[in-house]
């Protein structure tokens, strides 16, 4: 039993450093969120301190995860999603539609009214992003190019590519977003017409 705990914890750190990675969050960007400090954080991801409960809660909250998936615990098998909104500081919303680790994540954001002359601030990361629009307009800053998708547009870019997203003066938008590791695609698959 003392042997299986050990395991499981000794895995966090890596698991913590994947999560930070796959969002782009530097350590100083996650110490702002959770309150903990960069060096005890590098020190969870490298392996050399282990986490305390108090540790874990805000680090799965600010991953979007729950604990049993930062930790690995076992699968009950329920096949349920457990749906737990992520809030951001701006007044957005992310709700992760996925709970296994790796392969393409599902997510749904929510953000609100900003004002249009807002300044983007762009970002990059390894992966491929794929979003829809499902009720507003979403502003998609890609490289040079400034994007008003509508309800039902979709777009899809390489996030190695400087990107931001933003709603508008008109409202929020709610959009869904399926992010993979660098060279994982969504992939549109559509029926043949019958006839």
């Amino acid at each position: 039993m003392a042997g299986d705990l050990d395991r499981t914890l000794d895995a966090v750190g890596p698991r913590l450093k994947h999560l930070r990675t796959r969002r782009g969050t530097t350590l100083t960007e996650l110490s702002a969120e959770t309150g903990i400090s960069t060096s005890t954080l590098s020190r969870l991801e490298a392996g050399l301190r282990r986490p305390t409960l108090e540790q874990l809660l805000p680090l799965a909250r600010a991953h979007g995860v729950t604990i049993d998936e930062l930790v690995d615990a076992p699968l009950t098998g329920d096949p349920r999603v457990n749906l737990r909104p992520v809030a951001g500081g701006d007044g957005s919303t992310v709700l992760p539609l996925t709970r296994r680790p790796g392969g393409i994540q599902a997510y749904k954001f929510v953000l609100p009214a900003a004002p249009d002359d807002r300044e983007p601030d762009l970002r990059t990361h390894e992966g491929h992003d794929w979003v829809y629009v499902l009720n507003g307009t979403l502003r998609l800053v890609l490289g040079e190019d400034d994007l008003m998708l509508t309800p039902g547009e979709a777009a899809e870019f390489d996030t190695r590519t400087p990107h931001w997203f933003g709603a508008t003066s008109a409202g929020p938008v709610e959009f869904l977003s399926l992010i993979g590791r660098q060279g994982e695609r969504a992939h549109i698959r559509v029926a043949p017409r019958s006839g």
